[in-house]
């Protein structure tokens, strides 16, 4: 069940980020408007989009999380896989994503004092960031 809701969630995903769906989608409302004198602008005919349109929108939130979700944990897991293979880095930084907010925020704190005790290193990055920015 899990694969296939995967597979699913990623067709979907992919689809939907396409031009061409976004053309679909709007040729779709343009239709719909342009119907509109036909019915009457009645209500029936606003209810049609009004519902088309949320029944998309309430499944695309899950899968959309759902992608979401995966990249995270993904991309987590190569991180951790750098850190582990790293000689320098310390594998207790593997995991902290399971921490509360309020623990990774204090590791956050903690390595900007860190950096900042280096010579020639400023605590934060708006030093860094600047000169970037300066370049172009």
């Amino acid at each position: 069940m899990d694969k296939l809701f995967t597979l699913c969630a990623t067709r979907i995903a992919t689809s939907a980020g396409q031009p061409l769906t976004f053309v679909a989608a709007l040729s779709l409302i343009l239709l719909w408007a342009f119907t509109g004198p036909m019915f009457g602008f009645s209500e029936t005919w606003q209810l049609v989009v009004n519902t088309a349109t949320t029944i998309v929108t309430f499944l695309m939130v899950f899968l959309i999380q759902n992608s979401q979700n995966r990249d995270a944990a993904a991309m987590q897991a190569k991180l951790d896989e750098v850190i582990r293979a790293l000689d320098k880095a310390r594998e207790q930084f593997i995991g902290i994503e399971h921490l509360t907010d309020s623990q990774i925020e204090d590791i956050r704190a903690a390595l900007e004092r860190e950096v900042g005790k280096v010579p020639g290193k400023a605590g934060t990055a708006d030093d860094t960031v600047d000169r970037l920015l300066d370049r172009y």
